[in-house]
């Protein structure tokens, strides 16, 4: 499954939040308010930005929300 690494207020987030709504797409929603979920998304980005896909299936990690939508459009 997609986790895909949020903050609520942030527009990019949506954008990617709904894409993924409207294609029906199941995901994993991380917000990053929590501590923890902010700090595991440093350590495996290397920055705190938002939003951050993180496919393990495929083993892909990637930032920016338009790069995000390109990329699940080839998955779904």
């Amino acid at each position: 499954m997609i986790d895909l690494y949020i903050l609520e207020t942030c527009p990019y987030c949506k954008k990617v939040m709904n894409f993924l709504d409207e294609k029906g797409v199941k995901y994993n929603k991380v917000d990053i308010t929590d501590k923890a979920s902010e700090e595991a998304l440093i350590q495996m980005g290397g920055k705190r930005q938002v939003p951050f896909l993180v496919d393990n299936d495929r083993n892909i990690q990637m930032y920016e929300s338009d790069d995000i939508i390109e990329y699940l459009k080839t998955i779904i």
